[in-house]
Formats: structure tokens, sequence, C-alpha cells
């Protein structure tokens, strides 16, 4: 059996990968040459990955921008996350080659559970179980297919800061500049908890595993009311969701609300690839397989930025803290909002003012100063 190690090295030194695409923006699909093994060694031998590019590449000119996209994302970063991304935008096709890759598992391209089998068979509950590790070990393949060198700066939230953190540990020469915000080192007791009730409200459809993708659509509509819950906060409830008429009893915002947002997710996306993506989160540990935590994260060398979210319940800024006292020189700010682990989506003005003090300006802003008393 090979190492885990082993299994990411030999896929990336058998692609042999020797040519020079040119790469402008648009969306585009990488059909992976070789079998993809993953961590758990299974293997995915069609793997084909889905990404958006923006701007021109020109090798060892362009200022590359990588994002990696949360639980439910795809590929299109300035669909979502518009406020960061975009013309005009603080990371703007003008001035740098931006990439976002769809992760293994998903459902906006990439290989997952919706995709066929080698046999010709869906996958559906028997895709292979994959873990922040294997997606950043397929970033790590499109990039040497896109002929990247270096990345100037790495980025993710939630699920997407799990993927950018063990790219940096294994890929440390490769990031220059790395920005977490609202993620860990391992996911909590607390995110497996809310994961699992997710997925029993899944499996607990009666047509789960009947042997369509678009099996347990209430289940899934179910499981993203239960996550809801999580992603925001009591004071962001309370300010979007509370109704003006004290003589209501019932058909209240805040229900309407959930039925809305679940209705919206399960509309999108499928029920088994939702289970393979929240067991993926749940599985992420950055030390396993290494000496501990504090060792693996000592490994990255990028510049790195943590934020963290005051109002975050699913990921405390205690675990921002952490990141930030575990990695070398590491930089921390946190963003005020009633938005709860949402407010990265949402706050859009203080995260720009963060990263641009961060990548700009030497994040003089949010050093903390010390005052000495002059000597006559």
């Amino acid at each position: 059996m090979y190492s885990i190690q082993t299994n990411f090295r030999t896929s990336v030194q058998k692609s042999n990968f020797t040519f020079e695409p040119a790469f402008s923006s648009g969306s585009h699909t990488y059909e992976v040459p070789i079998p993809f093994v993953t961590e758990q060694n299974e293997e995915i031998s069609n793997l084909k990955i889905a990404f958006h590019t923006y701007g021109q590449y020109v090798k060892g000119k362009s200022k590359v921008i990588w994002a990696c996209h949360a639980l439910t994302g795809n590929s299109d970063v300035f669909d979502w996350w518009s406020g960061i991304f975009g013309e005009n935008a603080l990371f703007n096709p003008e001035e740098h080659f931006i990439v976002c890759a769809n992760v293994i598992g998903s459902c906006y391209g990439t290989t997952g559970a919706g995709s066929e089998d080698q046999n010709g068979q869906l996958y559906l509950s028997n895709f292979p179980f994959i873990t922040p590790r294997d997606m950043a070990r397929g970033h790590e393949l499109l990039r040497k297919h896109i002929g990247i060198e270096t990345i100037h700066t790495l980025i993710g939230a939630s699920l997407g800061g799990q993927q950018a953190l063990e790219w940096s540990i294994e890929q440390p020469e490769v990031i220059e500049n790395l920005i977490l915000i609202a993620t860990n080192a391992r996911h909590s007791a607390y995110g497996i908890a809310f994961n699992e009730s997710q997925r029993l409200a899944i499996i607990g459809d009666p047509t789960y595993g009947q042997g369509s993708i678009d099996d347990a659509k209430n289940g899934l509509q179910v499981a993203r009311s239960i996550a809801m819950l999580s992603y925001r906060s009591y004071s962001g409830y309370g300010k979007t969701q509370t109704d003006q008429d004290s003589e209501k009893t019932d058909g209240f915002l805040a229900s309407s609300y959930q039925s809305y947002q679940g209705k919206k997710l399960a509309d999108r996306f499928n029920a088994y690839s939702y289970i393979t993506l929240s067991k993926a989160m749940d599985s992420h540990n950055v030390g396993r397989g290494r000496e501990s935590i504090e060792a693996a994260l000592s490994k990255i060398k990028a510049n790195t930025l943590v934020v963290g979210i005051d109002s975050d319940n699913l990921f405390p800024v205690s675990e921002q803290e952490f990141l930030k006292q575990a990695i070398p020189n590491a930089k921390f700010a946190s963003i005020s909002s009633d938005f709860g682990h949402d407010g990265f989506l949402v706050q859009n003005d203080q995260l720009i003012d963060i990263i641009s003090e961060f990548l700009h300006n030497g994040f003089r802003k949010y050093l903390p100063t010390t005052f000495r008393k002059s000597i006559n």
C-alpha cells in the first residue's frame, strides 16, 4: 500500500506536465490523465476538474490569485464572492490572473456523486471518501496543468480555508501569501455534530438511495435549514427575521426564511454530493499522518493572514487565534458582523480593508502598537 504522500507525488510525477497552455477568462475542464488516488487509498480513474479563470495568464509575469470555495460553492468566484472578486474589485482580471476550481466530490462540473464510475454507473452514495487534503491535491494537479509556478495569493474561507491550509502545508514553496477566513486546523466536535444532523435528515428521506441524483430533495431541504442555524447568529436573525406584527401567531418570517433557504439549495445541489462534502469537512485535521497539528502548521512558509468573525459560532474566533499562534509570523484580524459564519460573504468592506492592509500596507493599521514613555 502506498503512503499518503507517495500517492500524491506519484500522481503528479506520472502526469509529466511539460506543455504550457494559454489560459484566458472562461470556464474550463481538466481531464486528469492518470488515476487519482485519494488519501484513503481509493481510486478515481476518470477525474475531471471544472475551473474558472479570469484575466490572461503570462508565465512568470502574472500575479496569480487562487480562490478555494466553501461547501456548496462553485468555481465561478465572480458570482458568489462578487464583493472581493470581479471587474474593478479588489481581485480583478486587469491586475491578476484568477483561478477557482470546483472541488472533487461536488456537482458543478468536477467529478462527484452525480458522475459515472468506470462501469458507467452513477457513483451516488458509492463515491470515494474525500478529504480537504484530497481537494488540495486536486488543486495542485490543476496548477501543474496550467503551468503556474507560484501563487501570489491563496485565499479560502470555511471549507475553502481548510483546503488552503492543506495545500500550503504540502507545497510551502508555491504559496507566497495565504489568507484564511473563518476556518480551522481541525474540524470541531460542534461542527461535526451539525453536519451529522444534516446527514440524518437526508438519509431519513424515504427517497434516499433509490438510484437517482434527484433523490432526497426534501431531506436536503431540511439539512440546509439546519445548516443555516450554524451559519447565522442570534442577533442576525433578530435583525432580519423578526416580525413587526405583535399579534401574529403563525407564518413567521423566520419560518419562511428557513423554508426558502432549504428549497433554494435543494433546487441547485444534490443530496449525495452534500453528504460527500460534509463528511470531507468533518475529516479535516492537518495533524493527521503528521507529527502534530502544530508541527504541520509550522511548515507553512507563506505570508499568512488569518481572519475571524466575532459572531461566528460554527468556526469561532478562538480557532483562528490558534492558527495565528501556530503559523509562523501570521497576522490576525477580526470582522464585526451580525451574520455569523456567513459574514465572510457579506462584510465585503471590512474584508477588503483588512486584505488590502495585509497585501499592500504591511498590515500597519491592525498591528498592536507599543507606546513608550519618552526619556528626558
